[in-house]
């Protein structure tokens, strides 16, 4: 895909997005005791041990890596669930399965940063990468069907990396096939300098010389 092999195609860069994953909440199982916490996104905790809370991604991970939390990975990366939407995806060439915004991203950093905590890790990651190639080869096919009398394309359920792939490449391609449409628009306008302004037409002039 296009916007796959040329980076400067999508909006963000692939670690921007994941960075915007961060902020989505899971759950964890602390092994520490402490109050609450103020911050700007919001307010998590108390924190007791093997008591479950929910806060970011990011402070899940970084809590992880202190060996000061478990992660509990979301329900839609257990196998029973993830082979149920991979069937789905195939059996609707036309329609995406409804996942996580991030579903991408957040597989990804939970199979780096807590991958003790993921079951089945090796089946649930080729399910992910499966779930995905069929995504992907929707999208491919759908942008083949795109043609100078498209107006508008609506994607629904496509995840936030999905999406940043596929807006430049599709904007691009309707712009073209519009100006192909209508040349008029592409015609540099003339320069309102280029042209001296006529004075206005007040009809014949009377000589009021002194005869």
């Amino acid at each position: 895909m296009a916007g796959q092999s040329d980076p400067h195609l999508s909006v963000f860069s692939p670690p921007e997005v994941e960075f915007l994953a961060e902020d989505e909440t899971v759950e964890i199982i602390p092994k520490f005791s402490l109050g609450s916490l103020h911050m700007i996104c919001g307010d998590f905790g108390p924190f007791r041990p093997n008591i479950a809370s929910e806060v970011p991604l990011w402070l899940a991970v970084a809590l992880k890596e202190r060996g000061k939390c478990d992660i509990r990975a979301p329900d839609w990366m257990s196998v029973d669930k993830l082979m149920q939407i991979l069937e789905a995806e195939r059996e609707s060439p036309r329609e995406f399965q409804p996942l996580p915004f991030h579903y991408i991203e957040i597989s990804k950093l939970l199979f780096k940063h807590a991958h003790d905590n993921v079951q089945d890790i090796y089946m649930v990651r080729s399910l992910i990468e499966d779930i995905r190639d069929v995504r992907f080869h929707k999208v491919e096919t759908g942008l083949q069907t795109i043609s100078g009398r498209t107006h508008a394309v609506k994607l629904k359920n496509l995840s936030a990396m999905e999406v940043n792939i596929v807006r430049p490449f599709m904007i691009r391609t309707l712009q073209a096939f519009y100006k192909h449409d209508s040349p008029h628009i592409i015609q540099q306008p003339e320069k309102s300098g280029s042209r001296r302004p006529q004075a206005p037409d007040h009809g014949p002039r009377r000589d009021l010389r002194p005869r």
